[in-house]
């Protein structure tokens, strides 16, 4: 390589370290109560966010994008796959709906095709594997057709597709996909100098074995350190464990310098009783250590890739209500809905840590052992409430006979109550298979004891609602 191209390379780098400087966010919009699309930018502009990532193309927020300095990545969704896969024509379709009428003026930078594919595992999933990268070539031969630069195409995908990962020097991807997808998806990422784009959550490996995962660690304040015994490297944090997994997987298969997207981080502000460390205190502590860390200068990058910059986007700017799952699923914002902030952050990094007003210590660090009810929350929708109690007992999920009127948990009679025994009856049987306490919104979980027939209930030795 001659001193001319040296220069290029290096002028490069500057480049993407300096559009990379600001933290990204995650515009996440699965609510019904956030703020609209105008009032959404507005904040995100205001917060000196980095690059803003979209869960799909919607037209509303693209336009509105054209008038801001800001970077957006776009998604074609799971289902647009197979189709796009299957016929260049729908490919070259889908760009010239969901691109060419904003292209360039609204500044689109990555197009993710799909969102952690790979962790689908059904028959249609498996066919999302096989449609994945062909879906990603056709896209680029619709760019190529239609003059279209400065867009890198690449997939999001979740720690799930590593079956090791620690040391981090093990790290390997899964049998079942390293072959058929992850390889030819590798080759792609590197002929067309794109990234892989990883979703990446200390707070799962932590909360799964806080045993032997201490919480300083995964949140960027430890003071012990880790040897890895297979490359010698030395960690100080979980994220760069996780990260430089990926980096050794990707080394064994001939790529070695592929650069990473952190598509998703974050750490919850709440959950549910049973979800330990999700509180405000947590969730501000990582996300600012976060932030002082990739927009250090110079970059810090992993003990694998040390001083290599790492674009990284938050998840996300506000709670949203309607994600289902766990209690944690719906608390990852920023962002009240009024549109204050959950805790003070910067998202340029240039805000000292000490800055920060202090927050109360949590309370909930450790698993909790005692007894949990699922009941229907307070301000529950009666006719909701209803139609759910009915389905339910119609469809055989729950044996509902106790709720017949003469029966042992007939009184009181109110369809709060028949809910609340509907809904800690099936909790009860599904939650060792991932079960959660949600059904919609229209349930919660509480320590306190209900009165009435939970008392029967609970000595019932057909029906254990509590823990």
């Amino acid at each position: 390589m001659g001193p001319l191209a040296i220069f290029f390379v290096f002028l490069l780098s500057l480049s993407r370290a300096k559009a990379s400087s600001n933290i990204g966010v995650n515009y996440g919009q699965l609510g019904n109560n956030l703020p609209s699309p105008y009032r959404s930018i507005e904040l995100l502009t205001t917060m000196n966010a980095g690059p803003v990532k979209l869960y799909d193309s919607n037209p509303e927020i693209l336009s509105l994008l054209s008038t801001t300095k800001l970077q957006v990545s776009i998604m074609i969704q799971n289902q647009e796959i197979s189709g796009i896969a299957a016929n260049q024509s729908i490919a070259d379709e889908w760009v010239r709906n969901n691109i060419l009428p904003y292209y360039p003026v609204t500044k689109i930078r990555y197009l993710l095709v799909g969102n952690e594919v790979l962790s689908y595992n059904s028959e249609q999933g498996h066919q999302m594997w096989h449609d994945l990268v062909p879906a990603m070539k056709n896209i680029k031969r619709s760019f190529k057709a239609q003059n279209i630069h400065g867009i890198k195409i690449g997939t999001p995908l979740a720690m799930d597709v590593l079956q090791s990962t620690f040391p981090p020097s093990s790290g390997m991807f899964r049998s079942d996909i390293i072959d058929t997808v992850i390889a030819p998806m590798l080759e792609f990422l590197d002929r067309t100098k794109s990234f892989f784009f990883i979703d990446v959550y200390p707070y799962f490996p932590w909360s799964q074995d806080p045993g032997n995962i201490s919480l300083d660690f995964a949140m960027f304040r430890g003071t012990s350190t880790v040897r890895d015994p297979g490359s010698g490297l030395i960690y100080t944090n979980l994220l760069d464990q996780m990260l430089d997994s990926l980096i050794f997987a990707m080394s064994k298969l001939g790529y070695s310098n592929i650069q990473l997207v952190i598509a998703e981080t974050g750490w919850p502000n709440s959950g549910d009783i049973e979800e330990h460390g999700a509180n405000i205190f947590n969730a501000a502590t990582y996300n600012r250590n976060l932030i002082n860390r990739m927009t250090a200068k110079p970059p810090l990058g992993t003990p694998a890739r040390p001083g290599v910059v790492i674009p990284t986007f938050i998840f996300s700017v506000f709670n949203e209500n309607q994600k289902t799952g766990p209690g944690t699923e719906r608390h990852w914002g920023l962002l009240h809905l009024d549109g204050t902030p959950i805790y003070e952050i910067d998202l340029t990094g240039k805000t000292p840590l000490t800055d920060f007003a202090s927050l109360p210590e949590p309370n909930n660090n450790v698993p909790y052992k005692g007894k949990v009810w699922c009941v229907a929350t307070k301000d529950a929708n009666q006719m909701e409430l209803q139609a759910t109690l009915s389905y339910a007992c119609n469809q055989g999920d729950v044996n509902c006979d106790p709720l017949e009127p003469g029966k042992e948990c007939y009184a009181p009679v109110s369809i709060a109550d028949h809910a609340s025994y509907v809904f800690s009856s099936y909790w009860a049987k599904s939650r060792s298979e991932g079960g959660t306490c949600y059904f919609n919104g229209l349930a919660e979980q509480t320590t306190k004891d209900p009165s009435g027939f939970f008392t029967i209930l609970s000595a019932s030795p057909h029906h254990f609602i509590f823990i």
